[in-house]
């Protein structure tokens, strides 16, 4: 038997901002409906949420009508919108890409092209003395694009808040927090099996991030898919240097690989961060560089697209892990951009784990992907620029919702 007080119309799994942002919008749209979210960690956005670069993407670099193309340049647009209503900490300060050799051109023209076919307002492309007029120490710079529209935002604040609404919307709502989800049992309802206690709900829906996939096969949801995790190191720099980066600088990443390329990215408490790198991890949810999971590392090390995805990529992956041990690799990395920065400048900082959701023949999923089955609704791929999505993203799961599980207050 569960009581009152663990039965619910709506449970989503998950606390970042994913998973927030869609308990937010399902609870404005029904405001009688009862629901529940579950994070298994002590607080909200411990995961990539909390451990990303909190920056507000433009839209510039995805692929014209991809649902992450959409989704950014709306997201993007509500979510500043909601960062003003609710006086959380942002600042819409504009970001350069920056070119340091004629060989980057060709890609720079592509990415600007990107930016106006996803109507990414502003952008401009400028010189390297233009460049410089906005980021004085790029010394390197030959052409850049100036972005105005893209910003930087306190995302775990972000996450806050859309909880904060949910249960102001609703008081019979709830938020559990140390709260894992072990399994998923089938009724009439969806019986929600944790580790504080067995829980009812009619409807489900998952917002796991990097558990995404695991969290699918509690659900007995068939996927041709699996998340690898890729940890992210930063370095900050040090008071006397944070003059030479006014607020964001990011290189033209290289086609050939699916990240963005170390950058330099001013954040909301006025620190500014370099990074990050790329590098396969052997815990999904281990920042450290030697974390280790039995668990994780051998179901990433037996499965096909792991192999194939590095099997493609090795030269770029053993330059990673290299960056990753020696702090003067990272920072001669660095002085592509900012050729002026010492050693002396970079302390060590932060990492984060991005979830990279990977076929069997090692192609990335790139684009977000939702699923629905039977009662339940995943969200089996959320990369970036999800965080700067979440918004639009959680009104989409609303829409599904509505239509799928045909849902009615009262």
């Amino acid at each position: 038997m569960t009581s009152d007080n663990q039965t619910f119309d709506i449970a989503i799994i998950g606390g970042g901002i994913v998973g927030a942002a869609t308990a937010y919008k399902i609870q404005k749209a029904h405001p009688s409906l009862k629901i529940v979210l579950f994070e298994k960690e002590k607080s909200l956005a411990s995961h990539q949420t909390g451990r990303n670069s909190g920056v507000i993407h433009s839209g510039l670099y995805y692929k014209p009508g991809s649902y992450k193309a959409k989704n950014c340049v709306e997201g993007r647009r509500e979510l500043v919108s909601f960062a003003r209503e609710y006086q959380i900490d942002h600042d819409v300060c504009g970001k350069v890409v920056v070119a340091t050799n004629e060989n980057e051109l060709p890609f720079l023209n592509k990415i600007f092209n990107n930016g106006i076919a996803n109507d990414t307002e502003g952008i401009q492309k400028i010189d390297g003395d233009e460049v410089r007029e906005i980021e004085p120490y790029c010394e390197t710079a030959i052409a850049g694009i100036w972005v105005p529209c893209t910003g930087i935002i306190d995302f775990p604040g972000v996450t806050q808040k859309c909880v904060d609404l949910m249960v102001e919307t609703n008081p019979s709502s709830n938020v559990f927090l140390e709260t894992e989800v072990l399994n998923i049992s089938r009724t009439e309802s969806s019986e929600i099996v944790t580790n504080k206690g067995t829980f009812n709900a009619r409807y489900l829906v998952f917002c796991g991030g990097l558990q995404s996939d695991r969290l699918a096969k509690k659900d007995n949801v068939e996927l041709d898919l699996q998340i690898v995790g890729f940890r992210g190191d930063y370095y900050e720099l040090t008071e006397r240097a944070k003059h030479k980066v006014r607020n964001l600088i990011y290189p033209v990443p290289n086609p050939a690989f699916p990240f963005l390329g170390v950058h330099f990215t001013r954040m909301v408490n006025g620190d500014v961060e370099c990074g990050p790198n790329a590098v396969f991890t052997f815990k999904r949810e281990g920042y450290g560089k030697l974390s280790f999971s039995l668990r994780d590392t051998s179901q990433a090390l037996t499965y096909s697209g792991t192999w194939n995805l590095l099997r493609a990529h090795w030269k770029f992956a053993l330059d990673e892990y290299k960056r990753a041990f020696s702090k003067r690799l990272f920072h001669k990395r660095l002085c592509g951009l900012i050729p002026s920065l010492k050693m002396e400048d970079l302390t060590p900082g932060r990492s984060g784990v991005r979830a990279m959701a990977l076929g069997p023949e090692g192609s990335m999923i790139e684009d977000f992907k939702i699923e629905y089955k039977d009662n339940s609704i995943h969200v089996l791929n959320a990369p970036s620029p999800a965080a700067t999505s979440c918004l639009a993203i959680g009104e989409a799961v609303r829409k599904m919702a509505d239509k799928r599980f045909q849902m009615s207050d009262g």
